[in-house]
């Protein structure tokens, strides 16, 4: 650094990404003094799953499970402040939601990131170096901290063969809003069988006139349809011990236990599902329009390719392997999912951190595991699942988490709440009445 530049800005910590995550963390350190903090988003404005938030689409947790409340009910970043400082709590409270609008808590998200003077959009970080403390380049500028926190969220994600296909006629589920208007008369596959193919196969049939497809195929690898597992003790998985159980589990059990459990977070919300079947018994029966709509779950597509103007899916039962079926489309929807995103701009310490089936290697306190001094820290907020299980991706945890980093950063530990009602682990001596 010559004697003109001026010294960079430097922060206790450093957040890269804005999305409901990193933005818990900033909502717990906005007035912590001690550590003096910045979150950067390379978004020219804050977004979140806006180009699949289709009418009536609800969220799959309880609001409760905001920002900071299930950690610090009393922080004013709450999704309750939020209804209260927009004057509508009342308003709210008689609606009697049975789920929150998935357009409301977008919109809260984007309330909480707008008040918060820490949070800058429109600046992307494009290299992490480290030499005594963290240097962070930007498109704009260097700044150093102490503690680098990495939330930059997850990525579309579709088969190999398909990612040279998306287009016009083509589209993850997560660019749906894009290519709706424009699915009126035509042929559509939607391609995946959770909640949001639910969603958009949902707004496709429910439309009438010229603005219905003239046919919607829906195709899931799943046996069915599934609904998403919501009941008491399945949501003892989205609790604090658990985590930290399934965190000491060996890499085995873990990645058995999320294949096996995949609809505690990733089935279709039951109201959702009551109104696909509906809307299929008013097409079948009352419209009298049988090939309007086909359901065709226990399939994988293998492969797609052009037939002149159109689109042919090839696909194969499950169980019947021997076995194909082709599905002529205008237009493909995949909602195949998201995996982690890239983290490209951890290259220069690339070789420093620790590594463990694909994801970067974190330790109790989502700290990844690497060479530096144990008082500098790198932290992956909603990325390793294969570690910290169903949860990690899932908005359950978040305040969570977010205070285990504050706390590690602080040093300091907040006062955990009460075990669950199930014992996950054995408890050696322990006798039992029998």
């Amino acid at each position: 650094m010559s004697a003109r530049e001026p010294r960079p800005a430097h922060y206790r910590c450093v957040g890269i990404g804005a999305g409901p995550a990193n933005l818990s963390l900033a909502s717990l350190l906005h007035a912590d003094p001690d550590v003096p903090n910045l979150f950067l988003d390379r978004k020219d404005e804050f977004g979140w799953h806006d180009g699949q938030l289709v009418d009536g689409a609800t969220l799959q947790v309880s609001p409760l499970k905001d920002l900071v409340s299930l950690h610090d009910p009393t922080n004013p970043y709450s999704f309750l402040n939020y209804l209260h400082e927009q004057g509508r709590i009342y308003h709210f409270l008689n609606a009697r939601f049975d789920s929150v609008p998935r357009r409301e808590y977008r919109n809260y998200l984007e309330w909480a990131a707008r008040r918060n003077p820490n949070v800058v959009f429109g600046e992307a970080v494009t290299a992490v170096d480290f030499d005594g403390i963290f240097t962070l380049r930007t498109n704009r500028r260097t700044v150093t901290a102490d503690h680098v926190v990495v939330g930059v969220g997850a990525e579309p994600w579709v088969p190999e063969f398909a990612r040279g296909l998306l287009g016009d006629s083509q589209c993850h589920v997560a660019d749906f809003n894009g290519m709706a208007g424009a699915l009126g008369g035509r042929s559509v596959v939607v391609i995946g069988g959770g909640q949001s193919g639910a969603e958009a196969v949902l707004d496709l049939i429910a439309r009438t006139g010229s603005a219905l497809p003239r046919d919607t195929v829906w195709v899931s690898r799943r046996r069915n349809f599934f609904p998403i597992d919501d009941s008491p003790f399945t949501n003892e998985f989205f609790m604090p011990c658990h985590s930290d159980y399934f965190y000491n589990l060996d890499a085995e059990s873990r990645a058995a236990f999320n294949r096996q459990h995949v609809l505690a977070s990733d089935g279709i919300s039951e109201s959702t599902a009551r109104e696909l079947y509906q809307r299929l018994y008013v097409h079948r029966f009352v419209d009298q329009r049988d090939e309007t709509v086909g359901m065709y779950p226990n399939r994988d597509v293998v492969d797609v390719t052009r037939e002149g103007a159109r689109w042919l899916v090839a696909v194969r039962h499950r169980d019947e392997s021997d076995q194909f079926e082709y599905f002529e489309a205008d237009a493909i929807i995949w909602a195949t999912g998201y995996r982690p995103g890239a983290l490209d701009f951890l290259a220069p310490l690339a070789d420093r951190l620790e590594r463990e089936h694909g994801e970067f290697t974190v330790d109790e306190d989502f700290a990844v595991r690497w060479d530096g001094p144990p008082d500098r820290s790198i932290f992956l907020q909603n990325a390793v699942p294969r570690q910290r299980g169903l949860a990690d991706p899932n908005l359950s945890l978040n305040s969570w988490r977010a205070q285990r980093i504050r706390d590690r950063i602080r040093g300091t530990r907040s006062r955990d709440q009460l075990a669950a009602f199930v014992e996950w682990s054995t408890k050696p001596g322990r006798s039992m009445p029998v």
